[in-house]
Order: C-alpha cells, then sequence, then structure tokens
C-alpha cells in the first residue's frame, strides 16, 4: 500500500517527528511504500526507505505552523496526481490533521489521524476560536488515534458523534536497540561532568515544560548535583538569563542534539516537570536506558511512570520537585533499584503496531 504522512519529521525535533518516523519505518520494512510531507528545512532528505517532501514556507516556529497547512494540501494534491495514495495520515490535529482530512475526504482516500497531546490538552482548551475547526477534524476523519489513555478521553469529551468508537489508542514505542545500556561517558567527558550526580532534562524550552520548576528546585536543593538541560526553544534566553542572574550553580545549557541516545546514559536519572503531556516520549527513552525517571502527575505521564521505575510529583510544587530530586541524588540504593526494573518497563513500549484497518 501507499501511505502519506502528513507532520513535523526529521531533520525537525520533536516527538511528533519521532513517533511518525519510527511507524513509517516500520511500514517500509513490511513492504509499503511511504511519503512523508514536512515542514520546510534545508536538508529535507529521504531516509530509511522513507519519501519525505518539504513543502515550500518559512522554517521559523509559529509562522510556518500558519502556512503548513495549505501548502501541506498542496503538496499532498501534487503527490495524489502522482501516485496512488491508499491512506492518508495527518499527525496533530490542526494543521497538519486538517489538511490530510481536507484532502482525505475530497478524493475519497482513507484519511486518519492522531492526536499527539497539546493540540487537544493547550489549542483546544485554550483557543476556543479553534474548536470548532478541531472538531471538524475529528468529525470527518475516518480513524482516529490517541498517544495516551488521558488524551483519548479527552478527544471522547469533545462530544462529537460517533467519537469513542473511532478513536483507538496507539502508544508511542521506543527502539530499544537505539537507546540502550551503553557504557559511553562521552558527553561527561564533553563537559567534564565526572564529580556529582548528573540529572537530566530534555525537551523544548517551552512554557508547557516547565523548566523553570527545575531551577527553581536548585536553588533550594539540599543535595549536590549538575542540572542538564538539553535542547532549545522560546525560552532558551529567559532561562539562561535566570541562571546567571540568580547564580544558580552547576546547570548546563547544551541546546539543540542529535545525540540525544549518548547522552542519557550519561546521566543518574531523568526529570520531566510539565503542566501537560500527552505521553512523555523522552520517558520511555531514559527508561530503555536503564535511568529513573521523575515526572508530573499529568496527562500520559502518570501512565508511564510506576512506583518499580520513578517517582510523580505536582509540577505547581517546586519543594516537592526539589525534595524528590534530592532523593533520588542522594539514595544510591533506591536509583539503583529504580534502574534494575527500568529497561523492562520501556520494553512494554517496544512493539511498533501499525494502526490501520486496512493494514
Amino acid at each position: 500500500m501507499k501511505i502519506a504522512m502528513v507532520g513535523q519529521f526529521p531533520p525537525h525535533f520533536g516527538g511528533v517527528g519521532v513517533h511518525i518516523h519510527t511507524l513509517s519505518k516500520k511500514l517500509v520494512e513490511e513492504g509499503h511504500e511511504v511519503f512523508v510531507i514536512t515542514y520546510p528545512h534545508k536538508e529535507i532528505r529521504d531516509i530509511d526507505g522513507i519519501h519525505v517532501i518539504g513543502t515550500k514556507g518559512i522554517n521559523l516556529p509559529g509562522i510556518r505552523g500558519l502556512m503548513f497547512k495549505n501548502n501541506a494540501k498542496k503538496a499532498l494534491e501534487d503527490l495524489i496526481k502522482k501516485e496512488d495514495i491508499d491512506i492518508i495520515h495527518g499527525h496533530y490535529l490542526f494543521p497538519a490533521g486538517a489538511a490530510a482530512v481536507e484532502v482525505g475526504n475530497k478524493h475519497n482516500i482513507k484519511t486518519y489521524v492522531t492526536a499527539h497531546g497539546s493540540d487537544m490538552f493547550e489549542l483546544y482548551k485554550s483557543k476556543p476560536f479553534m474548536r470548532p475547526t478541531i472538531k471538524k477534524v475529528l468529525k470527518n476523519a475516518d480513524g482516529i488515534f490517541a498517544v495516551s489513555k488521558a488524551l483519548r478521553q479527552e478527544i471522547i469529551a469533545t462530544g462529537v458523534s460517533g467519537i469513542a468508537e473511532k478513536t483507538k489508542l496507539s502508544w508511542n514505542s521506543v527502539d530499544i536497540s537505539k537507546f540502550s545500556l551503553k557504557d559511553d561517558d562521552s558527553f561527561k567527558k564533553e563537559f567534564g561532568l565526572f564529580d556529582k550526580p548528573i540529572v537530566l532534562f530534555v525537551g523544548n524550552l517551552i512554557k508547557r515544560k516547565n523548566v523553570g520548576a527545575l531551577l527553581e528546585a536548585k536553588k533550594i536543593a539540599k543535595s549536590d548535583y549538575y542540572l542538564v538541560i538539553v535542547g532549545d526553544g522560546p525560552l532558551s534566553k529567559k532561562l539562561r538569563k535566570k541562571v546567571e542572574d540568580e547564580n544558580i550553580s552547576d546547570v548546563i545549557f547544551t541546546g539543540s542534539r542529535t545525540d540525544v541516545e549518548n547522552i542519557i546514559p550519561n546521566c543518574d536519572f531523568l526529570v520531566l516537570p510539565s503542566f501537560s503531556e500527552s505521553f512523555g516520549l523522552v520517558l520511555i527513552e531514559a527508561l530503555a536506558c536503564g535511568k529513573p525517571v521523575i515526572g508530573s502527575d499529568v496527562g500520559g505521564i502518570s501512565e508511564i511512570i510506576n512506583e518499580d521505575v520513578g517517582l510523580l510529583v505536582n509540577p505547581n510544587d517546586i519543594s516537592l520537585i526539589s525534595n524528590s530530586i534530592d532523593r533520588l541524588v542522594d539514595d544510591e540504593e533506591l536509583r539503583a533499584k529504580l534502574s534494575a526494573n527500568a529497561r523492562n518497563r520501556a520494553k512494554d513500549f517496544s512493539q511498533v503496531t501499525i494502526p490501520y484497518d486496512e493494514v
């Protein structure tokens, strides 16, 4: 079969891109042909047997999103003229999902959409003017996938007719061969981080990720550790300035990295203090590397972290976040116990399942 994906894809960073890449690779391995229509980027190229099509426009977050719906529709139309597409799959309800559904309906092509979290938890909830558009996408899609149980319930709560029957759970998955128990201290050598534990954050530096809470927690920490922040985003300058102005010690910003699978094995545990999170892919990546995790007791995070592998915290409680980090830093025995269970937990999310009824 020939499947057209629409949404974020490498070289763009983010969990949506990882999800599309993982699913697309599985489809290619099983003999299907996959085309991915993604945001503009100067380094667009085919990878792993996947045909990658970059749209036109400005490659700036925010601005590119406004243009992507129309540009993705045009790219889909052009693709359909050349290829006999059997399935269209939009990732993220708007703009990618909207583009996929409109073109799919027009050409009577089976169309699926995947909700990845902030499209429902943020865009739908906080921007009322977007609700009719998102409901239209949900109504007109032939099938809907949600990456966590919490997200599925959020979609059902929209009240769109027949929504429960056509909304299925489709977990994110982790490549446990890529994220593994590596004995590699190259990242420690790069930054000279050998004399104290390393607490790691990986993600976009945006408000929802609540990275500021980690800086506040570091200020009142009773334990001694390095806080390593991997990622970039609109809050990068503000967070770096806060560290400098408030003299918060032992905080390392690395910026965006393409070698996260080599960085995680160098840390002692990972923290994800998000205000909302549909899943938290980086958590299962850390678990696959045998690392304990601390995460907010919200959304899909609480479906991943159990008492065998980590700790859950209230993202609004700085003291609790700080105390939880202190606890894992100081208690090597607890860290070892959680680490021993981590990779087995990650294996629960290692199976890539093709979700389409037709395949």
